[in-house]
């Protein structure tokens, strides 16, 4: 898959909406019951860009991003001003926000990940897109130095120890990131007319698997 490493621009993406997808098969039995499956391990995201456009130049900077993309060819990075940082929302981020993974005494390579909990749930979600200068690593109550400690990946967000710890040791992390998107639509329809009257263009933003 071809993937661009540029995020869309952040003055059009603040505004827009969208949110987390998933897919359930539902079965209803004779006797009224349920059986329902996903086949999807992860939630997907949908955004519509075109709710951030506000000003005739940001129809120009759109169709410029669009073009450079060639419609759904090439994936981009986008910033969910709803859900973009591994802290709560409000505080900075430390290398103690997201616990991502306990050792095993050998393993030194670990995904950036990020956990949603309700009550006694969790889903934990893989990060592939951390944005560059926000990771923050720990071990337990330990800080540790990227390029001393670890190596970041910043396209697939693998962190690579320079050692492995022992058994039962916590691995923590913090970092903001971007979600890993393509246009879901090959055109986009603009009129100065309907944009002056307040009619926002349809613009179609999708997750893509990284």
């Amino acid at each position: 898959m071809s993937f661009h490493e540029i995020r869309f621009p952040e003055t059009l993406s603040f505004g827009s909406v969208g949110g987390p997808e998933r897919r359930t098969d539902v079965v209803t039995l004779a006797n009224g019951h349920e059986e329902r499956n996903t086949p999807w391990a992860h939630s997907r995201r949908r955004y519509d860009a075109g709710l951030g456009l506000r000003a005739l130049e940001d129809i120009a900077q759109l169709i410029a991003f669009f073009e450079a993309r060639q419609g759904q060819l090439h994936g981009f990075r986008w910033k969910d001003w709803t859900d973009y940082s591994s802290a709560v929302p409000g505080h900075e981020v430390t290398f103690e926000d997201q616990t991502i993974a306990t050792c095993d005494g050998a393993t030194q390579v670990f995904q950036l990940a990020k956990q949603y909990r309700s009550g006694a749930y969790t889903y934990l979600r893989p990060i592939a897109k951390p944005v560059a200068g926000t990771v923050r690593l720990g071990i337990d109550e330990e800080a540790l130095v990227e390029g001393v400690d670890y190596e970041l990946d910043l396209t697939t967000g693998l962190v690579t120890l320079s050692y492995a710890p022992e058994i039962g040791r916590r691995i923590n992390a913090g970092f903001e990131f971007d979600v890993p998107v393509r246009f879901d639509t090959d055109r986009i329809l603009t009129s100065v007319a309907s944009f002056q009257a307040g009619e926002a263009p349809n613009v179609p933003v999708v997750e893509v698997r990284v």
